[in-house]
């Protein structure tokens, strides 16, 4: 009876079983989901979302949300932000001034007044530059796009104003909206639930009046690499001036699902027009290569001086439907605690641990060489660095030369294998003629011998 598998006590203990291991798989998945988010480089980057009410109405509420990128090194790029949430109850949108829900939803049973939106789960976006200046509100229509905060923090922040109706119209009967997403504009990004917190404060414009919102929420969204792409979206080569060596990019670094989509840099089809045109579901045209990334970040040790050494940075984009504006490029280095000069490139040190800087940040020089452009013979940049060798840790051995990190655009690039990186020529020489020595010394004395 024992070993019968329909025995009741077998059943009740292989049920047991699967639901321990139910329960880890489940565990196991939320800790890989926050060591994901968790950016040692940036470990208090987020976007915060803010939700103040400024006044009731007869039906619902008057409230500004406004939107702040804390994140040091990562910007949400064209074509922008999609935020989203549920209701809790029935409301509706009456009107919206800096931003529009993607949808309307079924408002036919709003005969005089109809809503600006009656879905239960609305998609917000930004509007664009240049629309009417009744449509416009304080820090919005920038098409979705959002700065890093360490890059400009005047533009890493959107706001606007929405008219909630058939809502709650005091702070004990209004329900907080719940399951909120972001896209920024891909996934990526996951947020935690609304929070009350204290009423946000405002300054009236001579700063003589203080005021406050009548309520106030706040959502905060962070952001992980893994759930956004199982590809990393970026690949680094290396060079040196000791070695002829070219370690490229690993092959197939950001995988080669669309290597059967790609085009050859020759290729007539180039020539056609629209080609460059993004498509509405992003989808890339990527050059034909052996890495098939669509950022290709190439690092040259290029001079060796007394008291310095010098780094040339180039950067290629194998995009033909993609431009980047307002790139950021971060590199780890034990060194970068000593730059001198940066030539052609913006530079800022990262220092999330005040006892360790090995970490910058570079972007372009605005309406210089801030936009990277798609690919083609104008889709790179390039820029090089001057740094003050620290005599204790400085060497050119073993590949301590290139970078322990690089990021793009917030994401982290692939590096070459260790094992791949250019070597000094004269350690391997150095070698065999201390092993040539040695057969020179011992021949004659076995030949002696024997």
């Amino acid at each position: 009876m024992e070993s019968n598998p329909d025995h009741p006590v077998l059943r009740v203990r292989f049920l047991e079983m699967k639901l321990k291991f139910l329960l880890l798989v489940f565990i196991f998945s939320i800790m890989i989901s926050h060591a994901a988010a968790f950016d040692p480089l940036d470990p208090n980057g987020n976007i915060t979302i803010r939700w103040d009410i400024m006044s009731w109405t007869s039906d619902g509420y008057v409230a500004t949300i406004t939107m702040n990128n804390f994140q040091m090194y990562r910007q949400i790029p064209n074509p922008g932000w999609t935020l989203g949430w549920n209701w809790a109850k029935k409301e509706v949108i009456w009107n919206m001034v800096g931003a529009q829900t993607t949808e309307q939803g079924d408002c036919s049973k709003f005969k005089a007044n109809v809503p600006h939106c009656c879905k239960r789960n609305p998609k917000v976006v930004d509007l664009l530059p240049g629309v009417p200046y009744n449509l416009q509100y304080t820090n919005c229509c920038k098409g979705g796009v959002l700065a890093a905060w360490a890059q400009d923090p005047t533009t890493s922040i959107s706001a606007f104003q929405v008219i909630v109706g058939q809502a709650g119209t005091s702070n004990k009967t209004v329900k907080l909206p719940k399951n909120f997403t972001l896209m920024g504009p891909g996934p990526g990004y996951t947020c935690g639930p609304p929070r009350i917190v204290p009423s946000s404060a405002f300054l009236s414009p001579d700063r003589r009046r203080r005021t406050q919102a009548l309520m106030t929420w706040n959502v905060t969204c962070t952001y992980s690499q893994f759930m956004a792409s199982k590809n990393p979206s970026c690949c680094v080569s290396l060079s040196s001036f000791y070695s002829d060596i070219i370690t490229p990019c690993p092959t197939c670094a950001c995988g080669c699902q669309t290597q059967k989509d790609c085009i050859m840099s020759d290729s007539k089809l180039l020539q056609e027009e629209g080609i460059n045109t993004p498509r509405k579901d992003n989808l890339p045209l990527l050059q034909c290569t052996h890495h098939m990334c669509p950022v290709r970040v190439h690092w040259h040790v290029k001079v060796n001086y007394k008291e310095y050494w010098r780094v040339k940075i180039s950067i290629t984009n194998f995009n033909y439907r993609l431009n980047y504006s307002q790139w950021i490029l971060v590199a780890q280095h034990p060194n970068l605690n000593n730059v001198t000069t940066v030539f052609s490139f913006n530079y800022k040190p990262l220092v999330p641990y005040d006892s360790i800087n090995d970490t910058g940040m570079f972007y372009g020089t605005k309406y210089y060489n801030d936009l990277l452009m798609e690919a083609g013979p104008f889709g790179n940049v390039q820029s090089e660095l001057l740094l003050q060798k620290t005599k204790e840790t400085f060497t050119l051995k073993q590949g301590w030369a290139f970078p322990r990190k690089v990021y793009f655009n917030g994401d982290e690039c692939m590096l070459p294998p260790p094992d791949s990186y250019p070597f000094l020529p004269n350690s391997a020489q150095l070698i065999l003629v201390k092993f040539s020595t040695l057969v020179a010394i011992l021949l004659p004395v076995m030949l002696s011998i024997q």
